[in-house]
């Protein structure tokens, strides 16, 4: 089987081509087209089949990881939503939590209202209602949803979220109104919350559902478009998008569900950091993903992926109730641009050069200086040796640009200025991590950093040095990781119910009932997209947290019956959980069972990281030249010049070792190995830079 991994970022998209019977692996990058990432991708698959020599259409998978829904969303510039919702309840969006972003301000713009998800002349209400307990109190008024419907569609908005009091419990209503807007409105995209986000918490629940709506139109016009040009260009149609919690679903799920895309792109890069960490023999791993325009950080100990809770998952403004493993995002790249502010502050980021103009260095009309410009300044990237030499880059530019926006406003060197660059944004990216390790409960030294994306080696060796992580692991291809990483995942579906169960007296019966109805949705829609039972598994998760919480935590639930012995495993998960988020448990509390959930896994071949056979290797062979760089000095205010070893990544055979300072080359990034460093190469390729706690 043949397949093909594409990830798209702000600047590069990048794809790798893998063979399961030759088991041949090849990499590409190519400039990103952000008003249409289609074109990118279908550019990069050709010319990457090219390298492979192979027809595209030989191609049996594309797996494909997106920033498009995501996008949308931060840009504010989804379609124009129409909200159905119970009579009393128009203004829930509006209200949302009454949450404040500055407790003592009178006057401040409240971030969801200032850009709604739907309008408040496009919210409709309907004379209904369902209790908690799921049962009918008061029929739908057919008749007054219809209006509501023909009211919408002369508005002309171009999607409906239908969302109705306790239609977790119960979607009839909400079901009767899909098959209205079926029979009125055909050409609305309807996104109904029993099927988005069919749990309980009103406000999260009406907010995810009209975000579908939000970006569901322009989702399913580009997923469809894409699937169109593969075809057209005898590329495979069997595309399948990385979800948000880590598994790959099929494009027509992705584009009923869109939400569930969000995070897509930095979660593959993390569950390319668990495959690399477990080749190398590394379970426990912290990855930090550097781009052009973002660094995306994750914490996965023991190689498990940890879930967000569902709380805690927003895309900019909006809430979005959807399973989201635990990736940070901040905005520092290889395109992030420093400036000095009218107040003599010194900053670099979030704006990013993006791919055009780019940085300075690239030659399009970029003036201000970005990270980029400052690693040429230092001689840490070489203009003959950038993506292989295929992209001209200007040393002189990168340093003019410097001298002009910082050095000189600041009055210090050109090289200063651009340490200052770099050193801002690694302190920035060590905050992501500490925040996702240290203030989660984990020790980052108990942890091996793996740095990805095209900059990531570039920062990773100080990053590790700053949190005293005690290794860093660098991959074969960092520069397409995550397109890697879109290659080992399974696919996967998650399906919740609200129970609200408590461990003192909960019907078990019930819960049993709901896991088997869970399960059996799950292993539909697996069969659905063509997977045997052989390829299918079923795991069980909960939402508990002790009678009284406001909030809940998420713990895997043993399988078979649901017992008294299985509350009692239950409970005890929990209490292990609470204690490690929250440094205590209260044994004497029951335990309420808020939301069940169950997750269709179904596998699919996967990407492997092979052993290197052959003899050891001498770095000495791999040996380019030797040239001078500037790094950070503690006992100095300015850098400090260095006689600095460059190597040909390609060269580095297992067994190869190397001393700090030196510049590891390669296609798709470089490495760094600081001062006082030591690198080796172990059996599968991989960079184990050592020494980064001294």
């Amino acid at each position: 089987m043949r397949r093909i991994g594409v990830d798209v970022g702000g600047t590069f998209t990048d794809l790798v081509f893998w063979d399961d019977a030759t088991e041949t692996s090849i990499t590409h990058k190519t400039p990103s087209t952000p008003a249409d990432p289609s074109q990118a991708i279908i550019k990069g698959i050709l010319e990457l089949c090219g390298k492979a020599e192979c027809d595209p259409s030989s191609v049996d998978m594309v797996f494909h990881g997106t920033t498009v829904a995501t996008n949308i969303a931060l840009e504010h510039n989804g379609s124009r939503v129409g909200l159905i919702t119970t009579e009393g309840f128009r203004d829930i969006l509006h209200i949302a939590r009454k949450k404040r972003p500055y407790n003592f301000s009178s006057y401040q713009d409240l971030p969801w209202q200032s850009f709604p998800l739907v309008r408040r002349r496009d919210r409709m209400t309907v004379r209904e209602r369902i209790t908690a307990d799921g049962r009918v109190e008061c029929p739908l008024d057919r008749e007054g949803a219809r209006g509501a419907i023909r009211s919408l569609k002369e508005a002309g908005v171009d999607a409906v979220a239908v969302c109705f009091l306790h239609a977790y419990s119960n979607p009839v209503h909400e079901e009767e109104v899909k098959e209205l807007l079926a029979a009125e409105f055909p050409e609305a995209f309807v996104s109904l919350s029993s099927e988005v986000a069919p749990q309980y918490r009103e406000y999260e629940r009406f907010s995810t559902t009209a975000l579908n709506a939000y970006i569901g139109p322009k989702v399913s016009r580009y997923l469809g478009n894409l699937a169109r040009e593969a075809g057209g260009k005898g590329v495979s149609e069997e595309i399948h998008l990385m979800a948000s919690a880590g598994g790959v679903v099929t494009l027509d799920s992705a584009a009923e569900r869109p939400v569930s895309l969000l995070m897509s792109g930095p979660v593959a890069g993390l569950l390319a950091g668990c495959e690399i960490g477990r080749a190398s023999g590394r379970r426990s791993v912290i990855t930090l993903d550097v781009g052009g325009t973002s660094a995306d950080v994750g914490v996965a100990p023991d190689g498990e992926l940890r879930m967000k809770h569902l709380l805690d998952t927003k895309i900019g403004p909006y809430d979005a109730m959807v399973p989201m493993a635990e990736v940070d995002t901040i905005g520092a790249g290889g395109g992030s641009i420093a400036f000095v502010d009218k107040g003599g502050m010194f900053s670099v980021g979030p704006r990013s050069a993006g791919a055009d103009p780019g940085p300075a260095c690239y030659g399009r009309g970029g003036t201000e200086p970005t990270s980029t410009d400052a690693m040429v300044v230092l001689g840490w990237l070489r203009p003959e040796n950038f993506l292989g030499g295929a992209l001209d880059i200007d040393a002189g530019a990168a340093r003019a640009a410097i001298e002009a926006r910082i050095a000189r406003e600041l009055d210090t060197s050109v090289e200063y200025a651009a340490t200052g660059i770099f050193q801002i944004l690694s302190n920035s990216m060590g905050e992501a991590v500490s925040l996702q390790s240290v203030r989660k409960g984990f020790d980052p030294r108990d942890f091996v950093l793996v740095p990805q994306g095209g900059a990531g080696p570039l920062f990773g060796w100080d990053v590790a040095r700053q949190l005293q992580i005690p290794r860093v692991v660098v991959p074969g291809h960092p520069g397409i990781a995550s397109a890697i990483g879109l290659l080992t995942t399974d696919m996967r579906y998650e399906f919740p119910a609200t129970v609200w169960e408590s461990s003192d007296g909960a019907d078990l019966e019930r819960i049993e009932a709901e896991f088997r109805r869970l399960a059996e949705l799950a292993l539909s829609q697996l069969r659905a997209d063509g997977l045997g039972d052989e390829a299918i598994a079923i795991q069980r998760t909960a939402d508990c947290r002790y009678v009284g919480q406001g909030y809940e935590l998420r713990v895997n639930v043993p399988d078979g019956p649901v017992t008294p012995a299985w509350i009692a495993q239950t409970v005890a998960a929990f209490g292990d959980a609470h204690e490690r988020a929250y440094s205590r448990r209260f044994d004497d509390v029951a335990v309420q069972i808020v939301n069940i959930r169950v997750i269709g896994v179904g596998t699919v071949a996967k990407h492997e990281i092979p052993r290197l056979e052959g003899p050891g290797s001498d770095a000495e062979r791999a040996l380019k030249q030797t040239v001078s760089a500037f790094f950070p000095d503690e006992s100095s205010p300015e850098p400090l010049e260095h006689e600095t070893a460059v190597y040909d990544r390609a060269l580095l055979g297992p067994g190869a070792s190397f001393a700090g300072p030196a510049i590891v080359e390669q296609y798709d990034s470089t490495t760094i190995v600081g001062p006082g460093q030591a690198a080796a190469v172990d059996e599968v390729g991989h960079l184990i830079i050592e020494g980064v706690a001294a």
